[in-house]
């Protein structure tokens, strides 16, 4: 993520935004989990997703703090029918069918509180 912030001083949306990808291809290629593995990722790849779309398309910053936390619930709860492929869930078999990923809930949480607090501070 780091090499793709570039200069921390003058952080654009666009910037930002190629900077959380940046950080999710690293978590994907090193995890080797994608979306539908009931895992953290069902979360953050659609969010990195939305976040480039939303900033190649210009979208002012209150448009992206508002889309990327209904982004990361949508990710959150598709895990909730799932059948986990990674991870310590992936041992529970059928029985982690109808439970929401914990790591998927954490993510969606963060991504909520950050964009909460970014809005708050615009204000």
């Amino acid at each position: 993520m780091a090499k793709a912030a570039g200069d921390a001083e003058t952080m654009s949306v666009e910037g930002a935004a190629q900077m959380f990808a940046a950080g999710v291809d690293a978590v994907t290629q090193r995890g080797k989990a994608g979306i539908g593995s009931k895992t953290m990722m069902d979360v953050l790849i659609p969010v990195a997703s939305r976040f480039v779309e939303l900033a190649d398309s210009k979208a002012a910053p209150e448009t992206v703090l508002d889309a990327l936390p209904l982004t990361a619930e949508e990710g959150m709860l598709a895990t909730r029918d799932m059948l986990a492929t990674k991870g310590r869930a992936s041992f529970l078999g059928e029985r982690a069918r109808g439970h929401i990923d914990p790591g998927a809930r954490s993510s969606q949480l963060m991504i909520g509180a950050v964009c909460a607090r970014l809005a708050q501070d615009r204000e």
